[in-house]
């Protein structure tokens, strides 16, 4: 631990005189030299085709369609599980003798940390905008089939998961296709291992990207546009932020998953209350104007005239808003998920169901609620201007408001790279095997990259670590198809029990 804490402490040190040469024009020479690789990468990733005009990249349908099939196999366990998940996450069947350092809450709230955030501000900004209204129903019924995908994964995470002499685990896609493929014979043993690999090495891609990078960018750039934008005294200091922001999230990473998961569960519902509150005020604000707004968006979904695309655009803009801001299917959250303590690998799938629930249906929602209402939205957006269209909506009802948003863009973007820091992690252990150098190296790594991020204009990096967290969906849900008999059996085998009330509920 004390090494890691020099290990910052030299980090500072070396990034004032990176961020001196960022100014000189570094980072337009690393775009330049890294463009043709994540153009290349992206290309493949995001590979599309057209539909009434309107470019489908394969992998949103990939996400999409194995969201399906998991809800009818399941037999849409997204509801039949509801109010038990709730329980779990309340905390009403905790087993404090079970193997694994965090409780259902923690783990709930470390998973939703790395998916609310700027997808939520941002994105459903230019989901409504470019789709219109109609947009919203699309993303509420893509974010509810969301639900099965983590509770699949979730719960694969949780069974396949490695336990430790020292009472730590590490779990996720890395771990249930190795461990899983291998009990259906050596043939999927080898396809299990390729694909895990695959996984890691998009996942740590991802990790220092678009969990780390992008989210330190965008929280400074909001920083700057509310202190004055170009003119504000903040605006060529962004290594300086950097520095900052990588002090913090160093301090809470050293801990390991116990301490993430004790920041997270206090972050995150304090960040999430203070938005949702606020969105709320705005649609009591306009509560006459709130049943228009659903009509609009019902209509929208199904007719959406003058929306380029037509239906199949307002579909894809919902869709694709979903599938990016809750991340369903991409097995990031099952490495978090993975951490619980507990005996029962099927519980730790009913919590995750709310992941989804919370981030999409409730959230998204919201969001797009108060840019409908406000009449916010517009067709000919930047895309990259997302963050300052939600400001100006809530701005219209709160003056303060965008102070307010800022502090929740920085936390958002903190708790985001804190989760995803944690997610590299175990994708790097796996690959580079688990130890205390291999462990610290990753975490000077992550850090560097926060101020890397803050300081310099990294669009192709983006580019390629978007690229990469997506990609991390195709080894990860073919996995999960080979194994649904597996979670089909915990289902059953619990379900069973629970109906006939064998289950030990906590203190009794």
């Amino acid at each position: 631990m004390s090494k890691l804490r020099v290990g910052i402490t030299t980090i500072i040190a070396m990034l004032f005189s990176i961020s001196a040469s960022a100014q000189t024009g570094i980072d337009e020479k690393i775009n330049l030299f890294i463009k043709p690789y994540a153009d290349a990468v992206a290309g493949a990733v995001f590979t599309s085709f057209s539909v009434a005009g309107v470019d489908i990249p394969i992998v949103l349908v990939w996400l999409i369609v194995a969201a399906t099939i998991f809800t009818l196999y399941f037999n849409f366990i997204n509801l039949r599980a509801f109010k038990h998940g709730f329980e779990l996450v309340r905390g009403d069947y905790n087993d404090p003798n079970a193997v694994g350092e965090v409780t259902h809450f923690q783990a709930l709230a470390t998973a939703l940390s790395g998916t609310v955030g700027l997808g939520n501000i941002a994105g459903v900004a230019i989901a409504v905008s470019l789709g219109g209204p109609g947009a919203t129903f699309w993303m509420i019924l893509a974010g509810f089939l969301g639900m099965s995908s983590k509770f699949t994964e979730c719960t694969l995470g949780v069974k396949y998961r490695n336990e430790y002499p020292d009472g730590t685990v590490s779990g996720g896609p890395m771990y249930y296709l190795t461990k899983g493929l291998a009990e259906r014979g050596p043939g999927f043993a080898k396809l299990g291992k390729v694909l895990a690999v695959l996984f890691a090495i998009f996942c740590v891609g991802g990790a220092f990207g678009g969990g780390n990078m992008f989210q330190a960018n965008q929280s400074f750039s909001q920083l700057v546009n509310v202190t004055g934008g170009e003119s504000s005294w903040l605006a060529d200091k962004g290594w300086l932020f950097g520095l900052v922001v990588a002090f913090l999230v160093g301090m809470v990473i050293i801990g390991g998953i116990k301490g993430i998961a004790r920041v997270t569960s206090k972050i995150v519902p304090f960040m999430a209350v203070t938005y949702v509150v606020a969105g709320l005020a705005i649609i009591l604000m306009h509560l006459p104007m709130v049943p228009s707004a659903f009509e609009a968006i019902i209509a929208g979904a199904f007719t959406a005239e003058g929306i380029s695309g037509g239906v199949i655009g307002v579909l894809f803009q919902g869709f694709k808003r979903a599938a990016f801001s809750n991340e369903a299917g991409v097995g990031s959250a099952a490495i978090a998920h993975s951490a619980v303590k507990t005996s029962r690998p099927i519980t730790e799938g009913f919590v995750a169901l709310y992941e989804p629930f919370i981030d999409t249906i409730v959230v998204c929602t919201i969001t797009a609620l108060v840019i409908i209402i406000t009449g916010s939205w517009d067709p000919s957006v930047d895309p990259s201007a997302g963050v300052q269209l939600t400001s100006n909506a809530f701005e219209k009802a709160f003056t303060w408001f965008p102070w307010v948003l800022t502090v929740a863009v920085i936390l958002f973007a903190i708790s985001t790279m804190i989760s995803w820091s944690y997610y590299g992690l175990k994708a790097w252990t796996f690959l580079f095997g688990e130890s205390k150098l291999t462990d610290t190296t990753f975490k000077l790594l992550f850090l560097f990259f926060v101020v890397v991020g803050s300081s310099m204009q990294l669009g192709s990096v983006i580019d390629f670590s978007d690229a990469m967290i997506f990609a991390m969906a195709f080894p990860n849900l073919l996995g999960c198809y080979f194994l649904l008999p597996v979670v089909k059996k915990e289902l059953n085998e619990y379900w069973d029990d629970y109906k006939e009330g064998r289950l030990v509920k906590t203190g009794q």
